[in-house]
């Protein structure tokens, strides 16, 4: 799960973004409102955590942006305790949430768990291509007889291809929802967990396969 953090005061991101890791979330933090709607308009995100107090564009003004540009991501709003009219215009203009500083990390945590489950209402927790399922809950990649559990970003990988059968993803695309837009990391990255996948495939005789198009990207494709 992706998440993006607006939150201008420094050390605090620093350690939300160290326990949504922790949590295994992947997580890009920006430090104001201007960068928040540019990251959130991607659609690449399962949650996004704003700020209300933000410089260049404070968090409300954030939310009606993203709201009225049709990004439906569920949204958590950081208020401070004073700021109760703030909640309750935050909420009527489409927040999901919102929580009062200071809160400890274990609430933060708590509250993403539920809007991820609110959001699962609508899309369902089993996806399935041939002959293999793969429970977003749980991270487990089945077949009818045996269950194998995924790192997080092997997951996000290997949900991105099933839930888009037969469609090219390029590895930028991979990098950009996965690793992130500022990730240090390089891009040969993706083609070592694509590896990793083939090989639980292979382990689970799936009649899937992950086939990459030399310098396009990859698709997910079921042998009949």
């Amino acid at each position: 799960m992706r998440i993006l953090l607006a939150e201008d005061e420094k050390e605090l991101s620093n350690a939300l973004v160290a326990i949504l890791k922790h949590n295994n979330y992947s997580v890009d933090a920006v430090l104001n409102g201007a960068d928040a709607l540019d990251y959130g308009l991607s659609g690449n995100y399962d949650v996004i955590i704003l700020d209300i107090m933000m410089p260049k564009m404070n968090g409300l003004q954030v939310l009606e942006k993203l709201r009225e540009k049709g990004i439906h991501t569920p949204i958590l709003m950081l208020t401070a305790k004073s700021e109760i009219e703030d909640r309750v215009i935050g909420l009527n203009m489409g927040a999901d949430d919102y929580l009062s500083k200071p809160f400890a990390m274990g609430e933060l945590v708590a509250r993403i768990r539920a809007m991820s489950r609110r959001k699962s209402e609508f899309t369902p927790n089993l996806i399935k291509a041939g002959n293999i399922s793969l429970n977003k809950e749980n991270y487990e990649l089945s077949n009818m007889d045996t269950s194998l559990r995924l790192g997080n970003k092997e997951f996000q990988m290997l949900e991105m291809l099933m839930t888009n059968p037969k469609r090219l993803i390029s590895t930028e695309q991979f990098m950009e929802r996965i690793w992130g837009y500022d990730a240090e990391t390089e891009i040969n990255v993706v083609w070592v967990y694509i590896s990793y996948l083939r090989k639980k495939l292979a382990t689970l005789d799936a009649n899937v396969k992950i086939k990459a198009m030399r310098g396009l990207g990859y698709v997910l494709e079921v042998n009949e």
